[in-house]
């Protein structure tokens, strides 16, 4: 099973040759990198020409923001599968790809363990994410998959489709919502850390970001599942987070 992975980056330098290295050296062979940069002026571009090209796609030119590359991405992999690798996380070890190809052997959809980390010289772990199976009312309940470890196969992605860009910064939670709710696609998960993510995403980076993503969740609940103006997920999912620092911090 050949497997795709979208990196999206812009002025990256600092951080990309850790997203590269972890790619290079995971031991599923049948793979490509997908590389959408938004014209950069640093020294992203000469990093990512400095690895062997013959499994790297790169596009450099303007884009929209994030999820607009993302959807530049999806028109461009050529893989049986697909998920995202920002570019300052790394995949957590060299088996991770052999892990999600084997799990989309079973199910359309597969996710699993992650770990917040705050860089990837010293890895120190602040937050731990760890994967459950979709409960019997899946996103109503709060419950979501941890996108950078959330892998598809090919028919799901085009079931599902372009990510929405009128969502700022929840469209990546829209896009996981659409793909497990509303085409009953069958999901696994993967008892294993497959991503180390540098802590200060777009959606966590402050309180203002974390509040924003809520609410656009909120919106897609309601656009997609029907939920009223307050849901229990409003709730519940601020709460699994918390559980989350928790184990960390007490675990």
């Amino acid at each position: 099973m050949k497997i795709s992975v979208l990196t999206v980056c812009w002025n990256s330098a600092a951080t990309i040759r850790h997203t590269v290295d972890s790619f290079f050296a995971q031991d599923h062979q049948d793979k490509e990198l997908v590389v959408v940069d938004g014209g950069s002026w640093d020294k992203t571009l000469t990093i990512i020409r400095s690895y062997p090209q013959d499994q790297i796609q790169l596009i450099s030119e303007p884009d929209r923001g994030m999820y607009d590359a993302l959807n530049k991405g999806l028109r461009l992999y050529t893989g049986d599968a697909v998920g995202v690798l920002n570019s300052d996380d790394c995949f957590h070890d060299q088996t991770v790809l052999t892990r999600i190809s084997a799990e989309l052997g079973r199910a359309d959809i597969v996710h699993g363990d992650l770990d917040f980390v705050e860089n990837h010289l010293n890895k120190r772990v602040v937050r731990r994410w760890r994967a459950a199976p979709r409960p019997a009312k899946g996103f109503r309940t709060g419950w979501m998959p941890a996108h950078p470890t959330f892998y598809v196969k090919r028919k799901v992605a085009e079931s599902v489709g372009a990510f929405d860009l009128s969502l700022k910064v929840a469209s990546d939670y829209d896009w996981m919502l659409r793909a497990v709710e509303l085409h009953g696609f069958g999901s696994a998960t993967i008892s294993h850390i497959l991503v180390d993510m540098m802590v200060g995403g777009a959606s966590t980076r402050s309180l203002g970001s974390y509040i924003g993503h809520n609410f656009e969740a909120l919106r897609s609940r309601r656009q997609w599942l029907r939920s009223g103006p307050i849901d229990y997920a409003l709730v519940a999912k601020p709460a699994r987070k918390l559980g989350q620092f928790l184990s960390k911090r007490f675990g």
